[in-house]
């Protein structure tokens, strides 16, 4: 069997997001079916790093595709010419889009559907495209891998898709998420919040994920508490961040908040697992991986209530309104509680286990299969 893959993510040193999903999932799809070919298709010049073995073909296609002109292009004119050419039995695109030009059997992995709930968060022709482009995809592709039950539910609701063309697979956690020694989280303690406790947060700095509800809920904390307790946000500043910025410039604990950036693979695991909590508030997710990375670091977590949160947190999470300020900064104050913490950590270890790549693999693989032999 030939199948080509949309590798345009995997991106060496930024690996976030679908870019991780489409690393753990190819890479096992490789490895365990050497007996079957894939194609890569590459938007720029790649990592050998990322041809896991000799059963992978590499092909950059251009331009590269990270506007929505350039996307039109990559999708509709490049893959298929490259499709043409290598004549594969199958298209797995794990990023969301698919071409609309090539009539070979197609696997579309959708993440959520945020732009239909949050289109002001979103520039205007990127919000464009999605609005033209997304409805077409989810029907044209001959079936779709939805990464939670929520987002499955929401493509059945929004697009009028069939129950039966969506199949619900899981995202899981690198293996590089451990719990860490006393030592090494006091270094991380020491290295990013001047030996201090930390509450963290890792994800884009965008509004969608209330940022500004998080730092302001943290004030009242402060407030209340007197904590020496700092609030560490990991993660690059995305589009229309400018009133986060504002917020924490206006914000009387300003000194304690500190934006680290894009952290490194090897780095992330340890600031988790050295912070007294992940606080992961978000508005809106298809997933919400750092709450599995926190469980598998033994952090405990404080997530939201809402969208697909509570399916990947379980019972093993502090869940809150997002939109209470009140209710993030209580939930920061009951966590204090070490009885209270360890017992969420106990739980994580339990609900962890519901989630892994190996089955998720496994899983893709059965679909490809059921769709060529269709």
């Amino acid at each position: 069997m030939k199948i080509a893959i949309n590798t345009r993510f995997l991106l060496k040193d930024k690996l976030e997001g679908i870019g991780r999903v489409t690393y753990e999932l190819v890479k096992r799809l490789v490895l365990q079916h050497p007996e079957h070919q894939f194609y890569f298709f590459f938007d720029r010049p790649f990592d050998a790093s990322f041809v896991f073995a000799d059963n992978v073909y590499p092909v950059v296609l251009y331009p590269p595709a990270r506007h929505p002109f350039l996307w039109y292009l990559w999708f509709e004119w490049a893959i298929p010419r490259a499709i043409q050419k290598y004549r594969p039995d199958l298209f797995l695109s794990p990023d969301n889009y698919l071409s609309l030009r090539t009539p070979v059997k197609t696997l579309l992995i959708t993440h959520d559907l945020a732009h239909v709930h949050y289109p002001d968060e979103i520039p205007y022709f990127t919000r464009k495209f999605y609005d033209y482009y997304v409805p077409r995809y989810v029907r044209r592709a001959d079936h779709i891998i939805a990464v939670s039950n929520f987002t499955k539910q929401d493509i059945i609701k929004q697009y009028k898709v069939p129950p039966e063309k969506i199949s619900v697979v899981y995202n899981a956690c690198d293996n590089v998420f451990t719990s860490q020694d006393e030592e090494t989280k006091q270094k991380a303690r020491e290295k990013y919040a001047a030996g201090k406790d930390y509450f963290f947060y890792v994800g884009s700095i965008h509004p969608r994920k209330n940022i500004i509800r998080l730092i302001r809920a943290f004030e009242k904390f402060k407030n209340k508490t007197q904590s020496a307790i700092k609030l560490l946000l990991g993660g690059r500043f995305a589009w229309q961040s400018g009133s986060i910025r504002e917020t924490l410039e206006k914000s009387k604990f300003s000194r304690d908040i500190h934006f680290l950036g894009y952290l490194e693979e090897e780095e992330l695991p340890r600031v988790i697992a050295a912070a007294r909590a992940l606080v992961y508030v978000s508005l809106f997710e298809g997933f919400g991986l750092p709450i599995l990375e926190a469980m598998h670091c033994e952090t405990p977590v404080i997530t939201s209530g809402v969208t697909s949160m509570p399916e990947v947190a379980g019972d093993a999470a502090l869940i809150i309104d997002p939109a209470s300020e009140t209710a993030i900064a209580e939930a920061m104050e009951k966590i204090q509680n070490p009885q209270f913490a360890q017992e969420l950590i106990d739980k994580g270890k339990k609900q962890r286990e519901k989630f892994n790549w190996d089955r998720s693999a496994e899983r893709v693989y059965q679909i490809i299969e059921k769709l060529v032999r269709e």
